[in-house]
């Protein structure tokens, strides 16, 4: 039964995460630096693979998926993020939250399908490596990355629709740094346990699987390299998965602290938030370039190609 004060809403408010208001200008450009860096350095990765013909492997493939989905997932909750800090709290329509929260987790489930599949590549490559070649096929690559993005946009439309599908208008304020499911949930003018059970059941379940996934593949990998008879060779093949080790650690950690505790309340939840939305996007690049002999080498020729080209034309002229 719907609630008898519900008023029909055409906006919501973005509370946000407290801090003193003197600080609103120094977290303006701190936000503001880390979302510019953020694109800036997924920008260079898809610049460095698509520029060198030597990074056309699948493994550079699916990263540039990465750093498009880290760009785009921090350019749906940040920008609103830093226009709060001055504004003193982010106003959105009903359908701009609708928006955000449809592209968020659409986002959000894509990378975690294609962590998955990064682990899958991974363990081809180094426990199958003469058949590398043949079942990591161009085929292959394209199909993967497809249902990446496919069982995204599945999984984010029905939590969407079974978000939106309640009434609102009990309430405004979002608290919460963006439209996300259990702060929206909150506002809505009916029973949320059916919703709040999908959630648990759904992000839970495609989380630990996924997760499992990873965990089983990286168990071969570890028993392949421990029967590598050299250290350099154990060392330089570790090396290729550190990376992404690190992005997953950084990824599940802060997907468990907030989606798997119902009805949680803490008030930590939304600095997790914002460690998940704008620092990670911003660590996967840097972990990838700092930790990848050949990505760094990319870069460094791309670097001297930009720089150089300019003196060239110059000279020419």
């Amino acid at each position: 039964m719907e609630h008898e004060n519900r008023t029909e809403i055409y906006q919501f408010i973005i509370v946000g995460f407290p801090y003193p208001l003197e600080l609103g200008v120094p977290l303006f450009i701190f936000f503001s630096l880390i979302y510019l860096l953020t694109v800036l350095g997924n920008l260079l990765i898809l610049l460095a693979v698509g520029s060198e013909p030597r990074l056309h492997k699948p493994m550079y493939w699916f990263l540039c998926h990465l750093s498009f989905l880290d760009m785009t997932v921090s350019s749906v909750v940040v920008p609103k993020v830093i226009a709060g800090f001055i504004k003193g709290g982010g106003v959105i329509s009903f359908g701009g939250c609708v928006t955000q929260l449809f592209f968020f987790h659409f986002l959000g489930c894509t990378e975690c399908f294609l962590y998955t599949v990064m682990a899958y590549d991974r363990f081809l490559a180094i426990c199958k490596p003469l058949r590398y070649s043949s079942l990591m096929n161009r085929k292959t690559c394209l199909c993967l990355s497809f249902g990446t993005w496919f069982g995204g946009s599945v999984h984010s439309m029905i939590q969407t629709t079974l978000t939106f599908h309640l009434p609102y208008g009990c309430g405004t304020q979002v608290g919460y740094i963006f439209c996300d499911i259990p702060a929206v949930l909150k506002l809505a003018c009916a029973d949320t346990s059916f919703n709040d059970t999908v959630t648990f059941v759904d992000i839970g379940f495609l989380a630990m699987t996924c997760f499992f996934l990873i965990l089983t593949s990286y168990v071969y990998i570890i028993s392949a390299i421990l029967r590598i008879r050299s250290a350099e060779g154990r060392r330089r093949t570790f090396s290729t998965c550190a990376a992404h080790i690190t992005v997953v650690v950084t990824y599940y950690v802060p997907l468990v602290f907030i989606y798997l505790r119902p009805d949680s309340q803490d008030p930590l939840d939304g600095v997790v938030a914002v460690f998940y939305t704008t620092v990670t996007p911003l660590l996967n690049p840097v972990i990838y370039t700092l930790r990848n002999k050949e990505m760094k080498c990319a870069l460094k020729r791309l670097w001297v190609r930009k720089t150089s080209a300019p003196i060239e034309s110059f000279a020419i002229q």
